[in-house]
């Protein structure tokens, strides 16, 4: 991997995706860090956890990926990433960080840009087709459903 993930979230959200994300792919656990914010934490504690987290992923590219933007764990990121060879994205997702982590040795902004398009192509309604849904006629008697 080119470029660390720190994924800095609401508690236990961060943990969660990275604990998901390294079931996918265990050999990436070096390279993928996780800061639970908790609501007790005052935000200057919770920037120096996070820049400790950063020292330990010991690259200079790093994509930060945060839950909500505009709340603590957001503002945090913001801080720690001005002024580095970090950039930050926001509204993270399990699908957003399974494809950075699987192009995580491509450019910093191109990871930006992956993780934009996997976050966002991921989300969609699901609707559930026939055969479960729809009432049958009176002479649908011989079909046999079979679920797989």
């Amino acid at each position: 991997m080119n470029t660390g993930i720190l994924i800095v979230a609401h508690a236990p959200l961060a943990s969660a995706l990275r604990a998901c994300a390294l079931h996918v792919y265990p050999d990436a656990a070096g390279h993928v860090m996780a800061l639970d914010v908790e609501p007790s934490e005052s935000p200057d504690h919770t920037k120096h956890k996070a820049l400790g987290l950063l020292g330990q992923l010991a690259t200079p590219n790093t994509l930060v990926l945060t839950d909500v933007f505009g709340a603590t764990p957001s503002n945090v990121a913001q801080k720690i990433v001005d002024g580095t060879h970090s950039k930050l994205v926001a509204g993270v997702n399990l699908p957003m960080l399974l494809r950075t982590m699987n192009y995580a040795h491509e450019s910093l902004d191109a990871l930006v840009a992956r993780a934009l398009v996997g976050g966002t192509q991921c989300i969609m309604q699901v609707s559930v087709t026939a055969p479960q849904n729809q009432t049958r006629a009176p002479n649908d008697q011989h079909i046999h459903d079979h679920h797989q």
